[in-house]
Parts: structure tokens; sequence; C-alpha cells
């Protein structure tokens, strides 16, 4: 009995060992100085890329001078150009990709991470050893798989209601959307109703014609097969 009470308990907030924030979101504000365990998996079809969005409406301000001067519209198209431009490397290079998400959170373990949900563990590992191999836009990427299972159980519902009152520094995944138009685009059907729960399946989509000038897609650096 005990076996099973500690199985009914595990990476809850009754577990005294294991740390429920990361067994929820992949990611734990203490790191590596957390008192209980970060089980990190051996097998899992998400994987976590670190970090990696970078929101021109965090750039800082300087001498007085607001350091973002985009609109609103302005800062949701940046996201969503870099989010397709993601979305497509991605699922061309390593295989389907039933969910992807970005947090919108300001803390440091949660600020500008990927979780990418892949139809297999297979493909979700490849993805992870070629990753940390590559570079995106002069930095180094730091992937691993992640225990996420479920974007439901990790993401903040007040934030969707907007009524959290922590902000950026919450905890929980805030998961910043994209329009309809994109979600359709690059998922193959419109997802009405919830942005990011379900794990709808991806079919195979045209691809959108390149932006930023002849050099391609506006974020991808091909040129030393940075990502």
């Amino acid at each position: 009995k005990m076996a099973e009470y500690l199985a009914s308990i595990y990476g809850t907030e009754k577990d005294k060992v294991n740390c429920s924030f990361y067994y929820k979101i992949g990611a734990c504000r203490h790191g590596d100085r957390c008192s209980r365990l970060h089980n990190k998996p051996a097998y899992s079809a998400t994987i976590l890329i670190q970090n990696l969005y970078q929101n021109p409406a965090n750039v800082p301000s300087q001498d007085g001078q607001p350091g973002c001067t985009m609109t609103d519209k302005e800062l949701q198209q940046h996201y969503e150009d870099f989010y397709e431009d993601i979305f497509v490397e991605l699922s061309d290079k390593y295989g389907e990709i039933e969910e992807m998400n970005i947090c919108d959170n300001l803390g440091d373990h949660l600020i500008g991470n990927i979780y990418v949900m892949f139809r297999d563990e297979e493909t979700a590992d490849r993805a992870v050893k070629d990753l940390n191999n590559r570079w995106f836009a002069g930095r180094p990427l730091f992937a691993e798989l992640s225990p996420v299972t479920d974007f439901r159980e990790a993401c903040c519902r007040q934030y969707e209601q907007a009524e959290c009152t922590r902000g950026g520094f919450c905890n929980f995944m805030h998961l910043k959307p994209i329009s309809r138009e994109l979600r359709k685009r690059l998922y193959g059907r419109a997802d009405p109703g919830n942005r990011h729960g379900g794990s709808p399946r991806p079919r195979r989509r045209d691809r959108s014609p390149p932006r930023g000038g002849p050099g391609g897609r506006r974020y991808l650096d091909r040129d030393m097969d940075h990502f």
C-alpha cells in the first residue's frame, strides 16, 4: 500500500521528494538548488529549447528612452514570424509536431522557453541530440527532453483569463498565443476555444513564401549551419 500511495502522490505538492513544478512544467525557479529531485526523463515526446525567444517588448529602456518602440501589432507579427520559422524548421528537419508552445514569462527558468511535443519519443530524442550542436542568431541552443505531457496542467489558468496577479514572474507557464490563421496554416485545422490544449496533429502544409528578402526566412542563419 505504501508503494501505491507514493505512486499516487508522485509529482504532486504532497510529494516531499520529487519537485512538482519540474514534473509539471519541466523547469523550476530553484534550478540545481532545489531541495527536491528533478527527475529528467530518459524518454519523452516533448523537448524543451531553453530561453530561445527574445521578446522585443522586454528590451530595457536606456537614458530615458524606451527600449522597444514597436506597436502591439508589430510585436505580435514579430512573434508569429518567429513561431512559424521555428515550427517549419523543426517539423521539416525532425518530424511531425503535435504541439508547440512558447513561454511569455519573465523568470529566468521560463523566459523564452520553447516546448515542442513531437509525434513520438524517437523523433524527440533525435531532435535534442542534433539541436545541442546547432546555433541560432549567434547563440548556442540548449535542448533537453522534458517531462511535460499535458500543457493544460502546466499553464497558468489565471493568465488565460487575464487575471494573473503574479505577472511575468508567475511560476506556471504563460503561453503566448498565435492567431487562428497561423494555427490553421501550421497545424492544418482551426483550433477554436483551446489555443494550446488537445495536441492537434498537424497535416503536411504548403510552405509559406520566404520572408526577409533573398536570404530566405528572416530568423534562420544558414551560412554557418546555424539554426
